[in-house]
């Protein structure tokens, strides 16, 4: 990814034993989003519940992650295939 990339998110779940995973698509795939309010609109679609009990104290289940970009590409990856 280069510098100039724009910013994703994603949305992670927590499974109640401490450990949070991404929320994958019908097909598999981590579910990406151009934007905060867009992964927080599809959060809601997906999660209602849980984001209500959140809002009134219920603990913290889900939540929105910025994907970080990987500038200097580390550990290096081998050349050539």
């Amino acid at each position: 990814m280069t510098s100039d990339a724009p910013t994703k998110y994603k949305i992670e779940v927590e499974a109640g034993n401490g450990i949070w995973s991404d929320v994958r698509g019908s097909d598999g795939t981590v579910l990406t989003f151009d934007s905060e309010n867009e992964a927080r609109a599809k959060l809601d679609e997906l999660y209602p519940i849980e984001v209500q009990m959140e809002r009134y104290g219920g603990g913290k289940r889900t939540r929105v992650i910025r994907i970080l970009k990987d500038e200097d590409d580390w550990p290096k990856r081998p050349r050539g295939g």
